[in-house]
């Protein structure tokens, strides 16, 4: 049911994508989703890749029907593997002519303390995250060169991945290296018309990734909303207002940009007198006292 908040509101005109054709890495489930459904409503062509042919095609199938656009195609592709990711890029081109925009936004996670860890679960992750995203950049970068024709690079990164997390190293090590890749080819590959920019979200909760990391009984305990000053999550749509600008072309000046979207998560975890909003309007009338002594 759509909700009354105005963020929850799409917020480009109608057909603003028209005839951009938009590959999404990990699109049948979660945030991935709700952004090639936005993508799909303003009329652009989608190809939505992942893992499992099965979660891709019944999602392919529901956003037919839910956008009235059947500009969708559904491409098995693991990221980790460079030649898929070739086939996923040819038989985009094959269908609808050419590509416009790769939004890295396959991932995948573990919270845990690191030596719990194996190398072999460090490598699932870093290999997901990082090394998918420099196959799809790779791929696709190196067609637009060759075929003379500008590009988009969207990321999905995270804001932990300009400074860090415990419990989450892998995750954190690969998202960094993804926005280095960001910033650096900006500057690169900007000759070639080529933009590369990173969205960083906040919480959004989605069933699949938030039942997977936080299991009962920690996800009664934790409420994702209580390190946000806005004291919220964010919406789905907000998150898919935000990606289709940064595809569109009213973005064309936007390049080497992370754009952090968390109600003020980070910045609150970063303030080192940030807790003090825990203080009681009883206790600031004490602690005042106490200092004009």
């Amino acid at each position: 049911m759509a909700s009354a908040h105005p963020y929850a509101q799409p917020m480009l005109r109608d057909n603003a994508l028209q005839g951009k054709t938009i590959v999404v890495t990990g699109g049948g489930t979660g945030l991935g989703r709700a952004m090639t459904t936005y993508f799909l409503q303003l009329g652009a062509n989608v190809v939505i890749s992942s893992r499992k042919l099965d979660v891709l095609e019944k999602t392919a199938a529901e956003l037919r029907e839910q956008t009235n656009n059947a500009n969708i195609l559904a491409v098995q592709c693991d990221v980790r593997k460079y030649d898929e990711v070739e086939a996923l890029l040819e038989k985009t081109i094959e269908t609808f002519g050419g590509v416009d925009v790769l939004l890295n936004n396959a991932a995948g996670n573990f919270i845990s303390p690191t030596e719990r860890l194996s190398h072999k679960a460090f490598d699932v992750i870093v290999d997901i995250v990082l090394k998918g995203s420099y196959n799809c950049t790779l791929a696709f970068g190196k067609r637009w060169i060759a075929d003379k024709k500008p590009g988009t690079i969207l990321s999905i990164v995270t804001t932990y991945a300009s400074v860090g997390s415990a419990y989450v190293v892998p995750s954190a090590a690969a998202k960094a290296g993804v926005l280095a890749m960001t910033r650096s080819l900006a500057v690169e590959w900007a000759k070639y018309g080529i933009r590369a920019n990173a969205i960083a979200p906040g919480p959004f909760p989605t069933e699949g990734a938030w039942s997977r990391l936080f299991p009962e009984p920690l996800a009664s305990k934790l409420d994702p909303a209580a390190n946000v000053p806005l004291k919220r999550v964010g919406d789905h749509q907000e998150l898919a207002n935000l990606a289709a600008y940064m595809v569109s072309d009213f973005s064309a000046y936007m390049n080497g940009e992370v754009v952090t979207l968390d109600g003020g998560e980070w910045l609150n975890g970063a303030g080192e007198f940030n807790k003090l909003e825990l203080l009681t309007p009883d206790m600031w009338d004490h602690i005042e006292k106490t200092m004009r002594r």
